[in-house]
């Protein structure tokens, strides 16, 4: 993030994305073009972005497979995209950066309930042959661990259950209890709580 940096506001106001589109620029002195309307549509996101001169794109990986696909053009202007929401395609990744070299291409991971990415990963052109994009490190404040089914930490490599913890995170479900036990656990690796 940062003042030189202008991004377009895409998501939906009820989806975690809209958080980062919104506060992450306008926190650190950069623009937030806001989309009219309620609905994303792409040929709305090729005349905003080539209007306001956007820098900064974080879509869903299928909403970024169909702009690469139909309107490429999108990403001459763009200096940085985020996919997130969906497992990366690495067809689509690996041809946004051999055709827009100067591409700042990310996947992002995070649930909902992590307010916006957990994790990150920059593509880069050397990574682009891989079957699958890894979900990347923790964002600072942010912890992800594998765990076996005792909450043990299991080595890299290893099949387990993804865990998220830090800021974020929410304390659990407002009014559902069940649920909350059932998805939230105590960090046994953090502070306690």
């Amino acid at each position: 993030f940062g003042p030189e940096q202008s991004y377009l506001q895409c998501s939906p106001i009820s989806w975690d994305a809209f958080a980062l589109e919104v506060f992450g620029p306008l926190l650190h002195g950069g623009t937030c073009v806001l989309q009219p309307g309620q609905h994303t549509d792409p040929h709305q996101i090729v005349e905003l972005v080539e209007r306001h001169r956007i820098t900064t794109l974080q879509m869903s990986a299928s909403l970024f497979n169909h702009m690469l696909d139909e309107h490429p053009a999108v990403f001459d202007v763009v200096r940085e995209a985020m996919t997130a929401g969906e497992a990366a395609s690495p067809t689509h990744t690996a041809r946004a950066l051999a055709d827009h070299p100067h591409l700042h291409l990310i996947n992002g991971y995070g649930p909902a309930e992590s307010m916006g990415f957990t994790t990150t990963h920059p593509i880069t052109a050397d990574t682009t042959d891989a079957t699958t994009i890894p979900i990347g490190s923790p964002v600072t404040g942010k912890n992800a661990y594998v765990l076996g089914p005792n909450l043990e930490l299991l080595p890299p490599n290893t099949p387990g259950e993804l865990y998220v913890a830090g800021h974020g995170l929410a304390h659990g479900y407002i009014g559902q209890p069940a649920l909350t036990a059932d998805r939230f656990t105590a960090n046994p690796y953090g502070p306690p709580g």
